[in-house]
């Protein structure tokens, strides 16, 4: 889709659309899916915007970091179809490029508490990438993704992403969210190249 229709019809667009991927209602807040809707929930805080509902099927607000105009959005479809507002908040944004997507996701393959920041490839069976991906065409956006380990025994995937951490872990997924948004904001200042260098080699 890109290249094609994707210019803004008025204004400036956005130097960058971050998505945080979840699922919408009470019942899914603080589960380990929903990791990446609470970074972009930082971001907005971080520069007192409120994030509201738009006719693109997902909370919105419109932020500034260096001087930088950021979209910010949760997109309020479920997880597995996340992509249906992802490909409308490009077209609105103004969006022309996947580089200037960034999405931040939960991570089956990492251990918990930790933070890799990515350029396109494979999707890691992640249902909302693949959403996103068969929208846009492209699986070439960047990625943020925090670790939320593997379920321990016979505990399935799907379970394990729909529940809420215990204490412990519950704090480290709390650091990382302030380390996502950090990354997020690192990646807007400096390029993923660097953002890439400072983050995924960290111990």
């Amino acid at each position: 889709m890109f290249g094609r229709s994707t210019k803004k019809k008025s204004g400036e667009s956005a130097a960058l659309l971050v998505i945080g991927l979840g699922n919408p209602g009470e019942k899914y807040a603080g589960t380990r899916h929903n990791v990446g809707a609470e970074v972009v929930a930082e971001l907005a805080r971080r520069q007192s915007a409120a994030l509201k509902p738009s006719k693109e099927q997902a909370l919105v607000a419109e932020i500034r970091i260096n001087q930088q105009r950021v979209a910010l959005a949760f997109p309020q479809t479920f997880m597995n179809e996340s992509g249906q507002a992802v490909q409308k908040l490009v077209r609105r944004h103004g969006i022309e490029e996947p580089q200037k997507i960034v999405v931040i996701h939960d991570e089956l393959d990492l251990p918990v508490g930790s933070l890799k920041v990515k350029s396109g490839g494979g999707l890691a069976g992640h249902n909302g990438l693949k959403s996103i991906t068969a929208h846009l065409h492209t699986q070439d956006y960047l990625r943020v993704r925090i670790g939320i380990g593997r379920p321990p025994g016979r505990q399935s995937a799907a379970d394990h992403v729909l529940r809420r951490p215990g204490k412990a872990e519950g704090q480290e997924l709390a650091t990382v969210i302030l380390e996502a948004a950090d990354a997020v904001e690192l990646i807007l200042d400096q390029g993923v190249e660097a953002a890439m260098g400072q983050i995924n080699t960290r111990s």
